[in-house]
């Protein structure tokens, strides 16, 4: 199979989505087809899928049950991974009660703050712990994906406790970039530059729109 990119990363889970939201009957599926779907090219589509399944024969296309299990595999789905979220705000309770993380294989098992009126609490049946805690339980229950949803000021020392805990990938959703060690990967979920970019289009639109009118 060939290297991947990122950017064909990121394609994977659409096309996984996809696939799973055929029809039961079908049986096999063209990269051309998925391509259509969703709107991508077909050179790129059939890239991204040699690089994770060789299922595909010419005038036939992909068995499309062994291509799901194919993206999966590759993607990790098929392995559940264990997660823990520090910050039981508003965002941090929203994604420990989102069940559809168990989908791609994600199984949150508990929270830690360290606001006292929230520990003890349980959040879709997942006890929010003192975030005192944290370094003791990522350790006892082998956890590798940390989640952060902690004030800016915060992040770094929580990520430190998690990554001296065995931590090994962090899901990062505070303001700040993060200092990690060589083999530590950090996912950044920048809601100010996603807002940005959605007001920027938007104020571009409104401005063709003005233009068109006068």
């Amino acid at each position: 199979m060939l290297s991947i990119s990122r950017q064909a990363l990121q394609r994977l889970p659409l096309y996984l989505n996809y696939l799973k939201s055929l029809p039961p009957g079908t049986v096999n599926i063209s990269a051309t087809t998925i391509a259509q779907a969703l709107g991508q090219g077909d050179v790129q589509v059939r890239k991204d899928l040699a690089a994770v399944s060789d299922r595909g024969r010419p005038k036939v296309g992909y068995d499309t049950h062994g291509l799901i299990r194919d993206i999966e595999e590759f993607l990790g789905y098929d392995n559940v991974d264990t997660a823990v979220i520090v910050g039981a705000g508003n965002l941090g309770r929203a994604l420990l009660c989102y069940d559809g993380f168990s989908t791609y294989g994600l199984d949150i098992v508990a929270a830690f703050d360290a606001d006292y009126t929230r520990q003890g609490v349980l959040e879709n049946g997942k006890q929010i712990f003192p975030v005192s805690r944290l370094g003791e339980l990522c350790e006892r229950m082998k956890v590798k994906i940390g989640i952060i949803t902690v004030p800016a000021a915060a992040a770094q020392k929580v990520c430190d406790t998690m990554i001296e805990a065995g931590v090994l990938a962090v899901w990062n959703f505070s303001p700040v970039r993060l200092t990690v060690p060589a083999g530590v990967l950090v996912q950044d979920e920048n809601m100010a530059v996603s807002l940005a970019v959605l007001s920027q289009h938007l104020a571009e639109k409104l401005r063709e729109s003005e233009e068109d009118a006068v």
